[in-house]
């Protein structure tokens, strides 16, 4: 399962605008209130190129750097976010604003001290109520077990775990994951070049720090997270959901923002294992499948049951996407979603057809 990548709601942006605004060019102050606009209708892309042409003219400029940094964090560069947030603080260490953002795009590196350390700051000023203080309790809780971790290593993954009773799990997993990242590099045609961080976890410490549903196997939020149930004894069921975070890493690689829930689950659940019986089973005994168009938002929100049936239909529909077209076509397109096109422009350039054509098309699978 991957994570929705968590975006603060972006609060006070209306009354953001530089209070030195009357001091600065008239096309500069425009092409801030442009950015921040955009910002407050979700269109990250637009207020990026608004806030770095403003910053051409006006380096300094406190609240530019912020807004630049929350287009960036919206797009999921969070390093790029890190980098304007820090020299926004540098010039107006009053933006708190700037330091709740950074705090996150520190947590969404990687890392977690950092995030504590800032979001310490943000608690201390009395931002953000219970809720902040409870975030924060629970990084505090993921860094005290972070310190204490212990670590295997392996060319293309670091798997790390409580202790030396799961040093075994530890070693197997390394080479489960090795064997997905090879198996569906060679699907899409590409490999990260990065290491991937993978946490291997008990059941409380999954549920207290991904927040996932009761159902969830695991999690990606940048970081491959897995909780060490009984069924990850066997071997194949560690494959299977190993195979299903790598799936996620490598997606996000190529397009960390953009893409449909359906298809990246769908890739997911389609490449967990080598064939997609599972599937068509489960959309047998369900007596239907979920139209994609309902598939696009997080499946979080789902009970055990319905998200079962939400993967199978969209396996089915990414396995009839990779029979038609390719893995490769299916790495361009999610490139192209990454770099912000829209997606049913994308997918008829990258499908050879329309969007609406193959949605028809899934009413008779073929697989």
């Amino acid at each position: 399962m991957r994570l929705a990548f968590q975006v603060l709601p972006v609060l006070l942006l209306a009354g953001l605008a530089s209070p030195a605004a009357a001091q600065i060019d008239p096309k500069t102050a425009l092409l801030e209130r442009a950015g921040f606009d955009a910002l407050q209708v979700g269109d990250a892309r637009r207020a990026a190129d608004a806030f770095r042409e403003a910053l051409a003219a006006d380096p300094g400029n406190a609240v530019l750097h912020f807004g630049a940094g929350v287009a960036a964090y919206l797009e999921q560069r969070d390093q790029d976010a890190r980098v304007a947030f820090e020299r926004a603080l540098a010039l107006n260490p009053e933006l708190s604003d700037a330091r709740e953002f950074l705090a996150r795009a520190l947590y969404r590196l990687g890392d977690l001290s950092g995030a504590v350390r800032v979001y310490e700051a943000v608690v201390a000023g009395a931002r953000g109520g219970p809720e902040a203080e409870a975030t924060l309790g629970r990084w505090r809780r993921e860094l005290e077990l972070h310190d204490r971790m212990l670590h295997a290593i392996g060319n293309h993954f670091t798997v790390s775990f409580e202790g030396p009773a799961e040093e075994a799990l530890a070693t197997r997993a390394l080479e489960s994951l090795d064997r997905a990242y090879w198996r569906i590099g060679g699907l899409l045609q590409t490999y990260p070049a990065d290491p991937i961080s993978v946490v291997l976890y008990t059941s409380a410490q999954f549920q207290d720090i991904t927040r996932s549903p009761q159902w969830a196997a695991g999690a990606y939020d940048g970081t491959i997270r897995v909780p060490m149930r009984g069924a990850l004894s066997k071997g194949a069921e560690l494959d299977r959901v190993l195979a299903h975070e790598v799936m996620h890493a490598v997606v996000h690689s190529l397009a960390p923002r953009g893409v449909p829930t359906w298809l990246g689950e769908g890739l997911a659940a389609a490449y967990e294992t080598d064939n997609l019986t599972w599937a068509v089973v489960r959309l047998l005994e369900a007596g239907r499948a979920l139209p994609l168009a309902s598939l696009a938002g997080s499946f979080g929100r789902l009970t055990g049951s319905d998200a079962e049936v939400a993967y199978a239909s969209s396996a089915i529909a990414v396995g009839r996407l990779i029979d038609e077209a390719g893995g490769a076509a299916v790495a361009n397109l999610l490139r192209d979603l990454g770099e912000g096109a829209d997606f049913e422009t994308a997918f008829s350039r990258r499908m050879q057809r329309p969007f609406a054509s193959f949605v028809a098309s899934l009413e008779t699978p073929n697989r």
